[in-house]
């Protein structure tokens, strides 16, 4: 019997590591939600802001708020992508 592969077999008998996977799934992809939740309250508030001082240029504040706003929130998806792909590919 080859005891190399020991330590695999265990752990893809257990069902406690599918579990922690999932729960530090989770917990990632909750925590990659924060930085980019404060990014577009941050975004949406400064172009208030700025629309109030300059109402004459609201059309490419709005142009440049909606870019920073898809950028902000790809970040999202890249956490949550990251965190399946590894939930998947760890052994």
């Amino acid at each position: 019997m080859d005891l190399t592969a020991l330590p695999s077999l265990i752990a893809a008998s257990n069902p406690t590591t599918s579990a922690g996977k999932a729960i530090a799934l989770g917990v990632g992809a909750g925590l990659g939600t924060i930085g980019p939740g404060v990014g577009v309250g941050y975004i949406f508030g400064k172009v208030i802001e700025s629309v109030t001082r300059q109402p004459e240029m609201r059309d490419e504040i709005t142009s440049i708020q909606w870019l920073g706003f898809a950028l902000t929130e790809a970040i999202v998806f890249y956490a949550f992508i990251f965190g399946l792909i590894a939930f998947f590919l760890t052994k």
